[in-house]
């Protein structure tokens, strides 16, 4: 699996359509929502704002894609094979369309659809996906110089932290590296 590191934009001009197509990392459907939103308030007057997304969640994936009033099947469902067929996940796709005045037909406007996804992906910096993993843990203020050096080295990182008698911290690692840091720090509680 895979994911986007960062937002790309690519713009195709296809028989005077004029084809935006943007990708954006998303880790849930709130995310999702509020990028349609901005780009809704950032298009107001695009003749068809089309997406597909794709999320892992603990339930497994979540997908949807919409044809934006294109004619079903032709605008969301390419875009949503090309996130599918690269196994990308936690991503939102949008093709922002503004009609030129010349009808592409289905297979016209399948392709000009599947056509600016698959640019936009190839152009995404895109990264492996690394499944992530939350604990809480408590430490005294002695552990917690050594405990940031091995979060470092595991690409973990503190989320929330509490300090009292004891420094009470919720932290985020990847999921294969858990082993490590519950070698030094036994008294992990996974979240």
């Amino acid at each position: 699996m895979y994911c986007v590191k960062s937002q790309h934009t690519i713009e195709d001009n296809i028989k005077k359509s004029r084809f935006i197509g943007m990708i954006f990392p998303c880790k849930d459907e709130q995310a999702v929502v509020r990028h349609l939103k901005t780009l809704h308030a950032e298009y107001p007057d695009a003749t068809h704002i089309v997406y597909a997304y794709r999320l892992k969640t603990p339930q497994g994936f979540v997908y949807r894609f919409h044809d934006a009033g294109e004619p079903s099947g032709t605008a969301g469902k390419p875009i949503f094979q090309h996130l599918e067929g690269k196994d990308l996940i936690d991503v939102l796709l949008v093709v922002v369309r503004y009609f030129g005045g010349i009808k592409l037909g289905a297979g016209g406007l399948t392709r000009a659809y599947g056509n600016a996804a698959k640019r936009v992906i190839d152009e995404a910096d895109i990264e492996p996906f690394i499944a992530m993993t939350s604990v809480r843990l408590a430490v005294t203020y002695n552990q917690l110089q050594p405990l940031e050096y091995l979060l470092k080295k595991l690409d973990g990182r503190i989320l929330e932290q509490q300090f009292a008698e004891q420094i009470k911290l919720v932290l985020e690692l990847p999921a294969d590296q858990l082993p490590t840091l519950q070698q030094a720090f036994p008294l992990l509680e996974k979240i």
